[in-house]
């Protein structure tokens, strides 16, 4: 049962209180059978976010859209990629959501559109006030670069050095303005202009156009890179991404916001939460919150990115230690100003229980005990659709199986670069962290293509699926999804571990995880044994057991703590006061 904050419309704190379930529509729920998720799948399986007990969805991209980055490269903000439906059918959708209490948050992608929006298309003509809604510059003489980027006339290179996030430079040529622009992402993701007021405007008033639609929130695409350094500089050649030192948090970042919070953002019920990636606490600060930007929330990459050497497939071996170190540095960062978003996987990360977990022999327990950590942190959860069931990273045989432009941009680099002969050298990496894992279809029974659809499923379904679905889960009393209701209800009941303070215990154990949380009188005592060994605890002194008793656990252990216990391998407990 939610608590009446949570439901209530126009409570200005109920985001501090909710669960937030992610959709990612390609790969949610397909109901016309073309092999693509759309808007009537994910109406139909209402009930089932109801059931779970979620109090809002975050709705990835169902914008118009060529789909060169599956949705986040938009030709047309104010109506429906045709695969996923119409905005009938986003309205039914919108209704039967709040009919169940259930808010929607649309994602906001504006640093950069679709090169096949009416935007760009005038800007490549240089059409009246269109013209600079881009960056556009002249090439540098080919004789004065000393560096060698994407092809244009023969007798000049790019403005700069500057990298694509996703491979390759960050310019690319146009023939019919005989100018290069500028893309952070793929080259078919030109980056807006906002320096330029004329592009604020058209931005606030789409949002605002999305707003009287009667949605509840954004979720912002890389918005702390809307602001690039004035003159574009050169990049710096030696930082370990080009560039990124003149884009990331700009100059002029903070003014944007301001301005959009001033012009679209003034009902502070709305949740609005920004992916920064680069950002740290400090900077963190500067975007939330009332002496900040007024976003809710900013989605941070440490947590998932301390263990990169260099770059995301350099990731590697990881230590608990570290990983502890960067989540209560968030915890302690923003508990007097600002609020943290929590998650361990989303559409552009691996699945959590592969990636922290043990996908394996301790798959359910694992999958357990990382619910636990993000429901009893201080913060707002995120659920990354099929998470509630313990799904897993996919195999990937060939780049035929892939989808992801990221990946298959690094595989075609890495061979011609001459760094890999074959793709059985990346396939590790791609396997480990490529966005690929996290979008292969929900899994919703074992009948064919996981009931994701009747036809055939634009990406392969991950081959678990027969054990690993919701129909499995829902029958299983002791599976990860009824445990992941739990942690919903217990959150929902126990304002300790919405607004109690966060305090880490045993900072240095390479294995135990553990933390309390302390709201006036209430109080909870969190211990995670993160590995596949049994380890013994003893509560650290200072720590009061009286009054604490059991209030979920992935295993059965008995209702009151002991001064010293083990725990067996993923084990999870949950002590409150009542």
């Amino acid at each position: 049962m939610r608590r009446t904050a949570v439901v209530e419309r126009g409570t200005e704190s109920w985001w501090k209180e909710a669960v937030v379930y992610q959709i990612y529509p390609r790969s949610f729920d397909d109901a016309d059978g073309d092999g693509i998720g759309d808007l009537r799948g994910i109406e139909r399986r209402a009930d089932y976010l109801d059931d779970l007990g979620v109090d809002a969805v975050w709705l990835c991209p169902v914008y118009e859209s060529p789909q060169a980055d599956n949705g986040y490269d938009i030709s047309d903000y104010r109506s429906i990629h045709d695969a996923y439906g119409d905005m009938d059918d986003w309205r039914r959708l919108l209704a039967e959501l709040h009919d169940r209490d259930i808010r929607l948050i649309m994602d906001l992608v504006v640093n950069h559109t679709s090169d096949e929006h009416e935007w760009f298309e005038r800007s490549r003509r240089r059409e009246g006030d269109y013209e600079d809604y881009y960056y556009w510059r002249d090439g540098r003489p080919a004789a004065d670069a000393d560096y060698d980027t994407a092809d244009g006339p023969t007798d000049e290179v790019a403005p700069n050095n500057w990298e694509s996030a996703f491979g390759g430079p960050a310019w690319t040529y146009d023939d019919e303005r005989k100018q290069w622009y500028l893309h952070l992402f793929d080259e078919k993701q030109p980056d807006l202009n906002w320096r330029n007021p004329d592009v604020r405007e058209s931005v606030y008033e789409m949002m605002n156009w999305w707003l009287d639609q009667g949605i509840d929130g954004f979720r912002m695409d890389v918005i702390n890179l809307i602001s690039k350094r004035e003159g574009l500089p050169d990049g710096d050649e030696d930082s370990e991404q080009t560039g990124a030192e003149h884009f990331f948090n700009g100059p002029s970042v903070h003014d944007y916001l301001r301005e959009m919070r001033d012009e679209v953002l003034t009902d502070e019920s709305l949740l609005t939460v920004g992916e920064t990636p680069g950002v740290g606490v400090a900077d963190a600060r500067e975007y939330v919150g009332d002496d900040g930007d007024g976003l809710s929330m900013v989605f941070q990459f440490e947590h998932v990115t301390f263990d990169h050497d260099g770059d995301k497939w350099d990731a590697g071996d990881w230590s608990l230690v570290d990983f502890k170190a960067v989540l209560s540095k968030w915890q302690n960062g923003l508990a007097e100003a600002g609020w943290n978003s929590l998650y361990l996987n989303n559409h552009d990360q691996p699945r959590m229980v592969s990636r922290f977990g043990d996908d394996e022999a301790w798959r359910e327990a694992s999958a357990k005990l990382l619910g636990t950590l993000t429901h009893t942190l201080q913060g707002t959860p995120f659920i990354y659709q099929g998470e509630e069931l313990g799904m897993t990273n996919a195999s990937f045989a060939s780049t035929d199986e892939l989808r992801d432009i990221e990946a298959l941009n690094f595989v075609a680099e890495a061979l011609e670069e001459g760094t890999a002969e074959s793709y059985e050298d990346l396939r590790d990496a791609i396997e480990y962290v490529s966005r690929d894992n996290a979008r292969t279809p929900m899994q919703w029974s074992s009948e064919e293509h996981a009931g994701f659809t009747d036809g055939e499923p634009w990406i392969a379904c991950n081959a678990n699926y027969e054990t690993v679905n919701v129909e499995h889960a829902r029958a299983n009393e002791g599976s990860v999804w009824h445990y992941y209701r739990d942690l919903i209800e217990l959150r929902h009941e126990r304002d300790v571990l919405v607004y109690g303070s966060f305090d880490l215990l045993l900072p240095n154990d390479p294995s135990l995880f553990v933390y309390t949380r302390t709201l006036g009188d209430e109080r909870g005592l969190i211990v995670l044994n993160v590995g596949a060994d049994p380890v013994e605890f003893t509560v650290p002194d200072g720590v009061a057991l009286d009054g604490l008793e059991l209030a979920i656990a992935n295993t059965d252990v008995p209702t009151a703590p002991q001064q010293t216990f083990e725990l067996g391998p993923y084990e999870a407990r949950v002590y409150l006061t009542p």
